[in-house]
């Protein structure tokens, strides 16, 4: 038999969620049938798959040993790592990044180890604040995506805790994201709120625009304005009321302005020569709104985190 105490970054997990991340070896049919049959207990009782844990729950669990033998491979990699990060804003709960474009978000077979998660673990693994071998379901993560080849402030969660709390607040969109842009032309209105309908194609890694509904397709809500002319481009500022994928990208080519550099929704060839190597487009301002319920990060509300011009590379190269 094996028990396994709750700990803080464990705790408002379901039993079956939990179990998934702490025991990998195990199977989730044989994970269910084993809360059914009573060979998985909590507190020395039966227990639903959905019983949300608590800090100092016991689960007891009847199962032969090999199933609890799935390595840590975090472990030797941020080791490894020597942390490159751009902080933005750090506490005790979260970290804003800078990351630049390039860069990517998450592992991939191609990139392995060289990403910003990885990097970000490192990071607090050097500053004795993570360890993977102390942690039995949580790792530090990131709470927003951004393109690879896209920069921006991306927000990362330091404990469960603001994991959980952050996420509550992107779903009830408590969050403002804003992004600098350089189009192609300059929009007929100097300020306008777009709506339209995209509708990503994950074969070919596209997404298409139309201005009404269509099968597959869900709502998008952009919003710019047009901050200053240079020469054949315009440099906008964007606020995303929506999240989709490529959504300013096909958005603004959508109504004939596409982003300098952007070679999947516009034509870049002359872009390139011009040295502009990625799309124009940071994430360059994040404000905390105000929460509809007090949570972990509620000191938050209300406050503005912006990148500096200098951060942002075709502000300043070309």
């Amino acid at each position: 038999m094996r028990i396994i105490r709750i700990m803080k970054n464990d705790a408002g997990q379901r039993l079956d969620k939990f179990l998934s991340k702490a025991v990998k070896g195990l199977p989730a049919s044989m994970m269910y049938k084993s809360i059914r049959t009573k060979k998985i207990k909590v507190n020395r009782k039966r227990a639903e798959q959905n019983y949300v844990l608590r800090e100092g729950d016991e689960i007891q669990l009847f199962l032969r040993e090999e199933f609890f033998d799935a390595p840590q491979k975090d472990v030797g990699a941020i080791e490894r790592i020597k942390p490159k990060l751009s902080i933005l804003y750090e506490d005790e709960n979260i970290m804003l990044l800078n990351k630049r474009p390039g860069v990517l978000v998450h592992e991939d077979a191609d990139e392995g180890e060289n990403t910003l998660v990885m990097h970000m673990k490192a990071y607090l693994f050097g500053k004795g604040e993570y360890d993977p071998r102390d942690e039995q379901s949580f790792a530090p993560a990131l709470c927003n995506r951004i393109d690879r080849n896209t920069g921006g402030i991306v927000i990362a969660a330091k404990n469960a805790e603001a994991l959980r709390c952050m996420n509550e607040k992107i779903k009830r969109g408590e969050m403002n994201k804003y992004y600098l842009c350089l189009v192609h032309g300059t929009p007929a209105k100097k300020e306008d709120k777009l709506r339209a309908f995209l509708r990503k194609d994950s074969k070919n890694n596209t997404v298409e625009v139309r201005d009404n509904e269509f099968p597959g397709s869900k709502e998008i809500i952009t919003g710019y304005k047009v901050l200053e002319r240079r020469g054949d481009t315009s440099l906008l500022e964007v606020r995303l009321y929506t999240g989709r994928t490529h959504q300013i990208r096909a958005h603004m080519a959508h109504i004939g302005h596409s982003l300098v550099g952007d070679g999947k929704y516009g034509v870049n060839r002359d872009d390139k020569k011009d040295g502009y190597k990625y799309q124009a487009l940071y994430a360059y301002k994040l404000i905390f709104g105000k929460g509809e319920e007090q949570n972990c990060l509620s000191y938050l509300d209300g406050k503005e985190f912006r990148l500096d011009d200098r951060d942002i590379w075709f502000l300043n190269e070309n």
